[in-house]
């Protein structure tokens, strides 16, 4: 666009697809859709964790496939989370949402993390803030729900697997350079965790023959996070409006403050 482009209009509350340094050089304003999709993508967090910790695209798949036979006790049981930990990385407006949706569960006990304590926010669910290590090493469930910044950028990888429990379940609807997608593989392939749930990849989409897609204990969607018809709907006229007030130089319903 040139030195013609003034303003910038995305239809996400993420912004790190945006070259913001160059942006900010500039001086182009840029509108944003935060808020507006929290619930959607918590519910839809909360659907990919029952999915996969209670195995239910693997399960479907025996139905069809003849795979379901004779009663067997232990055939498909997956893990609950009643009376379970879960850890929460990132305790922001999803986090939060995520934590009001699960507690309902049974859940006994909220671990969290992120760039600092949040105690107000926190206080809702008892949940207490521990270093990541600790949390992974602690949590049932681990639920990454944070910003991707250079600090949580591969956060997830060989070091913070290796701490989880054999039991563990691990899902991702944040973005999915968090998590170092060959050390998930590694982990999920050798049974250092249980299983993976994820709604981001590197890159998006993923390519049909990724390793990750071979495995049995990974749950993979296609980003549908905010994809509900309400929720979309909501966003594009946000992000209808944030152009047309940043074109006529107005303040925008929602401007990113580079």
């Amino acid at each position: 666009a040139g030195p013609s482009l003034k303003v910038i209009s995305t239809m996400s509350v993420g912004f790190d697809h945006l070259a913001l340094d160059e942006i900010k050089k500039r001086g182009i304003r840029v509108g944003y859709t935060p808020d507006v999709l929290t619930d959607a993508t918590a519910e839809l967090s909360v659907a990919l964790l029952l999915s996969t910790c209670r195995r239910l695209p693997e399960a479907a798949e025996q139905v069809k496939s003849g795979g379901w036979t004779t009663w067997k006790p232990l055939w498909m049981c997956g893990y609950g989370l009643s009376d379970s930990t879960v850890g929460i990385i990132g305790l922001g407006r999803i986090g939060q949402a995520v934590a009001r949706r699960l507690k309902p569960f049974g859940v006994k006990k909220f671990l969290y993390t992120g760039s600092g304590p949040k105690p107000e926010s926190a206080a809702e669910f008892g949940a207490e803030f521990v270093p990541l290590t600790r949390l992974a090493e602690e949590s049932d469930f681990v639920v990454v729900t944070c910003a991707l910044t250079p600090a949580t950028q591969g956060m997830c990888n060989k070091d913070f697997f290796g701490r989880m429990k054999k039991t563990s379940v691990f899902i991702n609807t944040s973005r999915g350079a968090v998590v170092n997608q060959e050390d998930l593989y590694n982990a999920l392939a050798q049974g250092q965790i249980a299983a993976a749930g994820l709604d981001v990849t590197t890159p998006e989409p993923l390519p049909t023959k990724h390793p990750l897609l071979s495995l049995k204990n990974c749950v993979i969607l296609p980003h549908i996070g905010s994809a509900t018809y309400a929720t979309r709907s909501t966003m594009a006229v946000l992000a209808a409006n944030n152009l047309l007030a940043g074109l006529r130089g107005e303040p925008m319903p929602h401007e990113l403050k580079l």
